[in-house]
């Protein structure tokens, strides 16, 4: 048979299934009961097909997709690094194979492609953003929402929510809003809409004037003065909500959002991964992280207890201790 027009079934079991057909290859997250969540056994697998099929003549066009209807992949699966660090067994392996992994679709030599039809999350949206074709649907629910949880849009946020125009992509980090397709495409996250109905209308583009006044404030407490002054009947909806939801948050993760965001602007790629991994292993030091998945994905009692609580009480070197030099990793970023 001619290898380069064959089925090959690469991998035909458990989380991760891998063919290539025609020129194509094809890796389908297999997780649809956790919403398709990275494990580390997935983050090593698709990390280990990619190196392999790019010295492989037969793929020309790598295309990663999610089994089931419902997600391509809602994140990374911090109900089980949870479980591991409060074990005390070491997790930063986790995310220096995600971040490199991440690292390697933005910069791969072949097309990949990105079908996010359905919810993309967090860690779906590190592997989705690096793509170079993100293909978005009716389904899709993108979102960056890790300020709720205690953490940092992290998985390359640094680099792709700050190139989002105006101040939509520090919106996105720092309230994690969830979005369709049609925003999604406005903020440039995505490419191209697929789908047999036509595309629903966003929000952003109406939004866009009092996102851009209000998200251009120096930080993240005059950014909440500002929404709770806004009159306008357009808006005004919008900021009370925008300005509740900011109020649930980690006030010291809120604050290193904005910190992350406005580093990131100016960082190439690779600075910016390695800038996230120094700033999640400072989450697992600072706690909140570990409060934001006890309250909302544990216990969900979703009455996390932040340390400071009020955003009046995070200092500048507070902030800057997450930026701080952390041990060294063994994260593959050249």
């Amino acid at each position: 048979m001619d290898g380069a027009n064959a089925s090959v079934t690469e991998a035909s079991a458990g989380e991760l299934l891998a063919e290539v057909h025609a020129g194509v290859a094809t890796v389908t997250l297999n997780r649809p009961a956790a919403l398709n969540a990275l494990s580390f056994g997935m983050l090593e697998g698709l990390d280990a097909w990619l190196e392999r099929w790019e010295h492989d003549e037969r793929v020309r066009l790598v295309v990663l997709r999610g089994a089931g209807d419902k997600a391509f992949c809602a994140g990374g699966d911090v109900r089980t690094l949870y479980a591991e660090f409060t074990q005390g067994r070491d997790v930063r392996r986790y995310f220096e194979v995600e971040y490199a992994l991440d690292h390697r679709i933005h910069t791969y030599p072949k097309t990949i492609v990105a079908l996010i039809d359905g919810i993309v999350m967090g860690g779906g949206m590190g592997l989705a953003q690096g793509a170079h074709v993100r293909i978005v649907g009716a389904r899709t629910r993108m979102a960056m929402p890790e300020t709720a949880i205690g953490l940092f849009p992290d998985v390359g946020g640094s680099y792709f929510l700050s190139r989002v125009p105006g101040r939509l992509g520090l919106y996105l980090g720092l309230v994690g809003p969830t979005i369709g397709a049609a925003d999604a495409l406005y903020c440039g996250l995505a490419d191209a809409y697929a789908g047999a109905q036509p595309m629903a209308p966003g929000e952003l583009e109406r939004l866009r004037p009092a996102i851009d006044e209000h998200f251009s404030q120096p930080g993240v407490a005059a950014i909440v003065a500002s929404l709770e002054r806004e009159s306008r009947p357009a808006y005004r909806d919008w900021a009370r909500d925008t300005a509740a939801a900011l109020a649930r948050r980690s006030p010291t993760l809120l604050a290193v959002t904005f910190e992350q965001l406005r580093r990131g602007a100016s960082l190439p790629l690779a600075d910016c991964f390695r800038m996230e991994l120094g700033l999640v292993l400072a989450c697992f030091e600072h706690g909140d992280f570990l409060e934001g998945i006890r309250a909302l994905l544990i216990d969900k009692d979703n009455q996390p207890r932040w340390r400071p609580d009020r955003l009046a009480d995070v200092t500048p070197a507070m902030v800057a201790s997450f930026f701080q030099p952390r041990h060294s990793s063994r994260m593959r970023i050249p």
